[in-house]
């Protein structure tokens, strides 16, 4: 009979501990929740920086670009860190109502974690969560949210870069008329250019928009073949155009040249719109129209002419000269596309030559990739 009670009262005592602890046992597992919550998004967010402080190092992205998207993902998890804690927050309220309408028993004293009724404070450790939020804390929380807002849209980007390569074909015009290409000393389709370049597009308002001004550095490189068996030859102040007396198989003229563009852009993209109401420049995305000009100047002149000589043996001969070409030039280009790919057409308005009133027009296609 004796062990019967004992037991009886050993399983009683074990009954009232675990509903005494049953409250704490819940407050620690909601503790640890939320601390396994923010270690996860800080973890993921420091992720996320060293990744993009990789791509800076490797050149993919700007400093300005890399600034920014690190304020942008920080941002999300912050959000991400309010929303999940504020989840738990919500349970720790259920548990402190079952708490008290007596469904569960209450803390002692003398542990760590407490709860003050009164003050409506709850205690983890050195974690203080405050419920039944006031109208004054709403409008403080309110304010924040705004202040973020605002320094969020002050600081989005501006500028952007992109690698611009672009190709065609390469040809003069006598006199600006345009119907003179049908009688051009230079064949059409194996006069090509290349061109080669970096460009900033910023946007001409302080609020996102679909207007910029593009400007940028590129080199240019520009081959002219003639028809026929002919070759440039110099004849003092003037260039003229004289028949070779071996045959040719290569009768090529290239200058190069350091241009500096700069072009109004007017880009079709539709801007991003954030949750928060924020508005982001999407930019390349969709059609683009660009219209202006250039200024540069020429870094060399060559002539190659490739033939067989007297003897029939193969010559490869490179000459080097002016050929009286203009050494600053400049004109007006212009370029219609779709996202990162476009038709290019630019015309120089100074002559190619000294003394003539050849100008060089090209035709071709552009990429301008971000």
């Amino acid at each position: 009979m004796k062990r019967i009670l004992l037991i009886l009262v050993l399983l009683c005592t074990t009954m009232a501990y675990t509903q005494e602890k049953t409250f704490e046992k819940e407050v620690s597992k909601i503790s640890k929740r939320i601390e396994m919550i923010t270690k996860q998004q800080k973890d993921s967010l420091k992720q996320k920086v060293i990744e993009i402080d990789k791509k800076l190092e490797k050149g993919e992205i700007t400093k300005t670009t890399a600034d920014t998207l690190k304020k942008e993902v920080a941002a999300y998890h912050a959000r991400r860190i309010e929303k999940l804690v504020g989840e738990q927050e919500r349970l720790l309220q259920l548990l402190v109502q079952d708490k008290t309408n007596g469904k569960i028993a209450s803390v002692e004293e003398n542990k760590k974690d407490v709860f003050e009724d009164e003050d409506k404070v709850f205690s983890i450790g050195n974690k203080i969560f405050r419920f039944n939020i006031s109208e004054e804390d709403k409008d403080e929380n309110e304010k924040r949210r705004k202040n973020r807002w605002e320094r969020k849209n002050k600081y989005q980007r501006s500028t952007t870069t992109q690698f611009v390569f672009a190709m065609g074909i390469n040809n003069v015009l006598v006199d600006n008329d345009i119907s003179s290409l049908n009688n051009s000393n230079y064949q059409v389709g194996r006069s090509r250019f290349y061109e080669l370049g970096w460009t900033w597009k910023t946007r001409l308002n302080n609020k996102p928009s679909q207007f910029y001004l593009k400007y940028g550095v590129s080199f240019l490189w520009n081959n002219l073949r003639l028809e026929g068996n002919q070759v440039h030859v110099k004849n003092g102040d003037m260039t003229e155009i004289q028949t070779f007396a071996n045959l040719l198989s290569e009768s090529r003229l290239r200058h190069v040249q350091m241009n500096f563009p700069m072009h109004l852009e007017w880009d079709l993209s539709k801007n991003r719109v954030y949750n928060d109401g924020r508005v982001r420049d999407r930019t390349n995305k969709s059609v683009r129209f660009g219209l202006g000009g250039f200024v540069g100047f020429k870094l060399g002149t060559r002539q190659y002419l490739e033939y067989r000589d007297n003897n029939n043996v193969s010559v490869e001969e490179v000459q080097y000269d002016n050929y009286n070409m203009n050494v600053f030039n400049y004109g007006i280009s212009t370029y219609i596309g779709y996202k990162d790919v476009s038709f290019y057409a630019k015309y120089d308005l100074n002559p190619l030559f000294k003394n003539t009133e050849i100008r060089n027009i090209s035709l071709g296609v552009r990429l301008d990739l971000n």
